[in-house]
């Protein structure tokens, strides 16, 4: 069994550490200064400090070369090149693909299985593994659960088994759409609840926050055909609920430091890492239009980020929301 994680990110990387401490496993990277560095330190001290690699983790820049003869790819680039990894996938390979990416598609507002399908087609086999993950504690060999949904049962139970080791426990479901969702919408709801914490509101603030968040993921989930059980398990509330409150939390910083006055772009620039939320909350605010689905907190997100509001109105603007019955 030859697999092959595209991506040398943070949560890339430590996916192919794992894996390879069961299975030969190829680590791609676009950028060859990247790999080199990578090659010389056994480790990816850009993103995950000096946690070594696996002797059967080899790395490699060139895609061609990274997918041949591999029995399953895992894509872990982020969601503005997830389209155009699969243009070029799909052109030199057929292999079984799962991705780990979240977010929206910028412009086009679609989600990833979407953009999946609209470049390999409904009969090739593909899936999503979500849930709550942070890429410093499964190479730290501390417990973690995800989820895996995929277009057929035989994928997500390979993909299962695969990564069904030591310190990883994975589940599988039939629910692409509501695991999508789960993984993609949270970081929106992380930025609120960073904006909540950097303005000191406390824990009963959090909490409602959390809360009310996960009821809009699920009424977005629902209307594009997800199931209401998938937001209650890892990929909807567990994985909501350790962005909302992790320390590695990269959109719960973005909404920490936006609370403290600091400007967007700086923030951006000083994090180092992809926060998608940033991104994920223009797309979710101009489909859930589409949709007629009423996403408060992701609407004042998108002011805060995009319109200039300030943090402390976007909070007043949705207490003073008139009253309605909770569901």
């Amino acid at each position: 069994m030859k697999l092959t994680v595209l991506g040398a990110g943070a949560w890339g990387t430590a996916l192919a550490m794992h894996l390879a401490i069961k299975y030969p496993v190829t680590l791609w990277a676009r950028n060859n200064g990247h790999i080199s560095g990578m090659a010389k330190a056994r480790s990816n001290p850009l993103y995950l400090g000096d946690f070594k690699f696996p002797e059967q983790l080899v790395l490699e820049s060139n895609l061609e070369k990274a997918v041949k003869g591999s029995d399953l790819i895992i894509s872990v680039v982020p969601t503005s090149g997830f389209r155009t990894i699969l243009k070029s996938l799909k052109e030199i390979t057929c292999t079984p693909i799962i991705w780990a990416n979240k977010g929206l598609e910028m412009d086009s507002s679609k989600l990833p299985h979407e953009v999946a399908r609209d470049e390999l087609g409904s009969s090739y086999s593909y899936g999503v593994l979500s849930g709550p993950s942070f890429a410093a504690e499964l190479v730290r060999e501390l417990p973690t659960a995800v989820t895996c949904a995929a277009t057929d049962e035989k994928l997500s139970s390979l993909v299962a088994n695969l990564f069904h080791h030591g310190n990883m426990r994975v589940y599988m479901s039939q629910d692409i759409v509501g695991v999508s969702v789960g993984g993609a919408l949270k970081n929106v709801i992380a930025i609120a609840s960073g904006i909540s914490d950097g303005m000191g509101f406390g824990n009963n603030a959090r909490a409602a926050l959390i809360t009310r968040g996960l009821a809009e993921i699920t009424r977005f989930g629902v209307a594009l055909g997800g199931k209401t059980e998938t937001f209650g398990g890892l990929a909807g509330a567990g994985d909501l609920v350790l962005t909302c409150t992790g320390e590695y939390s990269r959109n719960r910083e973005v909404g920490i430091r936006l609370a403290k006055g600091q400007s967007l772009e700086n923030i951006l620039k000083g994090l180092g890492h992809v926060a998608e939320g940033v991104n994920t909350a223009t797309e979710v605010n101009k489909r859930s239009e589409v949709l007629k689905v009423d996403m408060p907190i992701t609407r004042e997100v998108f002011n805060v980020i995009h319109n200039g509001k300030s943090a402390k109105d976007a909070v007043l603007d949705l207490l003073g929301r008139s009253l309605k019955q909770e569901h």
